[in-house]
């Protein structure tokens, strides 16, 4: 039997990012996941929040039903 994927079209990080480098992040999501790679998606903090910016994601990982992503911000949209 296949393994679900869901496609996401936007990085939505629930406040759970953890910082790599200066604009670096990793982010683990419960599933497996598909993230289109080092094109801008979108960042934001929930599903239904404005965007907080924008990244390139650099890395996809999938194991023990966890995706983890790393991504770059390369854009940040100021919060009020």
């Amino acid at each position: 039997m296949g393994m679900p994927l869901e496609l996401n079209t936007m990085i939505v990080t629930k406040g759970r990012e953890k910082r790599v480098e200066e604009n670096v992040f990793l982010l683990e999501k419960e599933g497996y996941r598909l993230y289109p790679i080092e094109i801008p998606i979108d960042v934001r903090k929930t599903m239904d929040s404005d965007s907080s910016g924008t990244a390139l994601i650099k890395k996809v990982e999938l194991q023990n039903n966890t995706t983890t992503i790393t991504y770059q911000l390369i854009s940040l949209n100021s919060t009020n």
